[in-house]
């Protein structure tokens, strides 16, 4: 008896992954959050170091990851092993997790995801998840790589959410910053946050940016990311407006943290007249 029980735990815990895995993949954040306890831990592959605590950091840990699996990211299990006790129970997974183009060059690549489940009111919950990448099987950077993209797509909600102190996530403290706006250069923390809350002002609540063709290069401790800007803001008599600049950051991996050290935006300059171009689209 004791023994047909542990196998149907097993199964049910199984099923409980499977339904998981499959919401992610469709980007059904509630039956995602389903069968997660509130008190969860996750340590995730991108930052915070101590991991998400909380069923709402875990929920708003999710939107980035899905954007980047409607861009055509696979995610996949290719091994699941459940082991259930009474009222707790773990269990391992390999998954394939990339782009095509990364498992193309790295075919054997895995995401390795750890979970401990305990037994609530005779339903099992996930009370833990560990996720991560091994950097043996990355040679090229894709685990770096994802880590920087997830870092900017947190950097995007929280612009859209008018987050302040999101944005200043992951900025070292001695950035320079060579911004849209005078002064020639903005140097640390406090002087860029002036010039990020200056700008979320500048809309009603609504502003929004995206790196549409953002490209990552990473190499040990420093990664250097490019792409065009895109600004979206409704102004305060409701009519949006868009615009488009460069953009070059720079980072520097600091225990298991990415920081920004530097960042360079620009409009180009019409040699005409010396005029910053704003209006120009890709």
């Amino acid at each position: 008896m004791v023994v047909q029980q542990h196998r149907d735990d097993e199964q049910q815990i199984t099923d409980l992954v499977q339904r998981w895995a499959t919401a992610i993949r469709a980007g059904d954040l509630p039956n995602v959050l389903a069968d997660h306890a509130d008190d969860i831990v996750m340590f995730d592959v991108p930052p915070p170091q101590d991991g998400l605590r909380g069923i709402d950091a875990y929920r708003d840990s999710w939107p980035p990851f899905f954007r980047w699996l409607a861009d055509g990211a696979i995610f996949e299990i290719v091994d699941l092993e459940v082991t259930a006790g009474v009222d707790v129970a773990f269990a391992h997974v390999l998954l394939r997790c990339g782009t095509p183009e990364d498992l193309a060059r790295s075919p054997e690549h895995r995401l390795r995801i750890t979970l401990g489940l305990r037994k609530e009111a005779e339903r099992w919950v996930v009370a833990h998840e560990h996720h991560s990448f091994p950097l043996t099987e990355s040679p090229d950077g894709t685990a770096t790589e994802q880590e920087i993209r997830f870092l900017h797509e947190r950097w995007f909600d929280a612009t859209a959410a008018a987050d302040l102190d999101g944005l200043m996530a992951n900025i070292a403290d001695d950035v320079v910053s060579y911004e849209h706006v005078t002064p020639l250069r903005h140097v640390g923390l406090a002087q860029v946050r002036q010039v990020c809350e200056r700008g979320l002002d500048a809309g009603t609540g609504d502003v929004s940016w995206q790196v549409p063709d953002m490209t990552v290069v990473a190499k040990d401790d420093l990664a250097v990311v490019w792409g065009l800007n895109r600004i979206q803001v409704r102004a305060l008599d409701g009519q949006p407006t868009e615009t488009w600049s460069r953009g070059t950051r720079v980072f520097r991996r600091t225990g298991n943290d990415w920081l920004m050290v530097h960042q360079h935006l620009s409009y180009p300059c019409d040699p005409q007249n010396g005029v910053a171009r704003a209006d120009l689209t890709p």
